[in-house]
């Protein structure tokens, strides 16, 4: 998807603070945090929605979950908390049109979210 930003980030195309790559998923700091720590991580393979995920991408969104821990652990909230929230359709905030995980700790997080 050319016109896709994270596949553009994903691909190496546009830059993007990284703090880890490999062959399933990318995930690099957001542009406009919402928490002290607040990271993206993304599919490599283009999916619009989480509404168009089939049982090809149980592994990779495994993987998403398991790679969130790892970076929590680095960032140093996973002892503290933290929450991986993923946004589907314009209602629930998603604005971009390519499924994501939004990592976010370092302050309290209130709930009800939204």
């Amino acid at each position: 998807m050319a016109e896709c930003l994270f596949c553009r980030i994903a691909s190496g195309e546009l830059e993007a603070a990284i703090v880890h790559q490999d062959d399933r998923v990318v995930a690099f700091r957001d542009t406009n945090p919402q928490a002290p720590v607040h990271i993206l991580i993304i599919p490599r393979k283009h999916i619009s929605s989480l509404n168009e995920t089939s049982e090809e991408e149980e592994a990779t969104f495994g993987h998403i979950v398991r790679i969130a821990a790892e970076i929590a652990s680095e960032e140093g909230v996973a002892d503290s908390g933290y929450r991986l929230v993923a946004n589907c359709g314009a209602a629930a905030g998603q604005s971009v049109d390519h499924v994501h995980f939004h990592l976010l700790g370092g302050r309290s997080l209130g709930w009800p979210p939204g």
